[in-house]
């Protein structure tokens, strides 16, 4: 069981990490904070109840159980940070927020220490890593310990679930996934978690033994279902930049023709981002050295060779605005030939044609001009210098 229960805490956490990834904005950001609180909360709950962890620290403290106290007041912090998370997420006015968040921390304070109380008052000696639930269901204080705690998770089950149906009505996008998944999440939780569990401490209270369900069934399922949870809370926070770095990748790709082609010129930098920087970062740089090369290259465009490009890429059937496309590529083809041999070229009059690309928003410009220097052949024509036999 430890094995499951500790994969689940690393993928927990590395969730963690990908959301706190810069800390000053996180931590200046309610919603973002909130979101990092609940997930780590969430890692850590795991961590502390692997038999092995439970283990540990009873030998560490030299109190038999103290791990169960631990762990119990863990998953009732969790539960906590989970509707100061929807209530930060839902949103509305402040003082309402501040309200909400401040009551949730003291009936789940109040929570810990009467779990923390019981656990003082009770007779656990003997030390239970799997079972301790069923074993202690019957024991004085241990037993109001257990149905305490599991009062307090099944309450945060049932408040969270009835704001994410209540919302789900009214968003779209990530946000209406990210709540599906979240109810997902706690529909395996109250099923194979909360039910499992209170079903086999009533089975020891009626002299049944069905601590399969809490020894078994609910470690495995209850793993499933906070990591539903977690996906749920973090998917509307990481998806949008996910969303943005693949296509800011996918553009860098297609800049490539473009880059290669007129890196030639003698002013255009080289991009230089490190090697860790995200794509949407290495995008940028491109682009700026793009520019920066585009600008350098301006006084060797000729407009004749634009005009005749133009013109065959029409009789070729091109439509216009792809015709057009064609011609720039051609005439920025026959500039960085002639960048490449300074002294290989008279330009009789320079021209004052400004690429498209370099006034549209975004890359879309520049990745059709990319598109156009690698696959036309009237470009290839420009580039080997043959479109200025015809301009004479």
């Amino acid at each position: 069981m430890s094995l499951v229960v500790y994969l689940a805490a690393s993928l927990l956490a590395l969730s963690a990490v990908l959301l706190f990834r810069r800390p000053r904005a996180a931590l200046r950001n309610p919603l973002t904070a909130s979101t990092c609180a609940t997930v780590s909360i969430g890692a850590l709950c795991f961590t502390c109840s692997a038999p092995v962890t439970l283990a540990a620290v009873n030998r560490l403290t030299g109190i038999p159980n103290f791990g169960a106290p631990l762990t119990y007041s863990m998953i009732s912090a969790y539960s906590c940070s989970g509707i100061i998370l929807l209530i930060q997420w839902r949103g509305g006015p402040p003082e309402s927020v501040r309200r909400s968040t401040l009551q949730s921390v003291i009936v789940y304070g109040l929570l810990v220490a009467a779990i923390i109380v019981l656990f003082t008052l009770a007779d656990a000696r003997t030390e239970r890593l799997n079972d301790l639930d069923t074993y202690y269901a019957n024991t004085p204080y241990m037993r109001e310990m257990i149905v305490l705690y599991l009062i307090g998770h099944g309450a945060c089950i049932l408040v969270m679930s009835a704001v994410c149906l209540r919302w789900l009505r009214e968003v779209t996008g990530p946000l209406r996934t990210g709540l599906r998944l979240i109810l997902l999440g706690l529909l395996l939780d109250i099923v194979g978690f909360e039910i499992a569990k209170i079903t086999a401490v009533v089975a020891r209270w009626l002299g049944h033994d069905l601590d399969f369900l809490s020894t078994t069934v609910a470690p495995p399922v209850v793993s499933l279902g906070a990591l539903f949870c977690s996906a749920g809370f973090t998917l509307p926070r990481l998806l949008p930049p996910a969303i943005t770095h693949w296509r800011s990748l996918s553009d860098y790709r297609r800049l490539t023709p473009l880059w290669m082609e007129v890196q030639r010129a003698a002013a255009a930098p080289k991009p230089s981002p490190s090697w860790w920087e995200l794509p949407h970062a290495r995008l940028q740089w491109l682009e700026v050295s793009i520019h920066d090369a585009l600008l350098a290259l301006a006084p060797l465009f000729d407009d004749r060779v634009r005009r005749t490009s133009l013109a065959t890429a029409l009789d070729e059937g091109l439509p216009p605005r792809q015709a057009r496309v064609v011609a720039e590529a051609a005439m920025l083809a026959d500039a960085a030939r002639q960048a490449a041999a300074p002294d290989d070229h008279q330009l009789k009059e320079p021209s004052t044609y400004r690429l498209h690309a370099t006034d549209a928003l975004g890359t879309t410009g520049l990745v059709e001009l990319a598109q156009a220097l690698g696959q036309s052949p009237v470009v290839a024509a420009a580039r080997q210098g043959s479109v200025t036999a015809s301009r004479d």
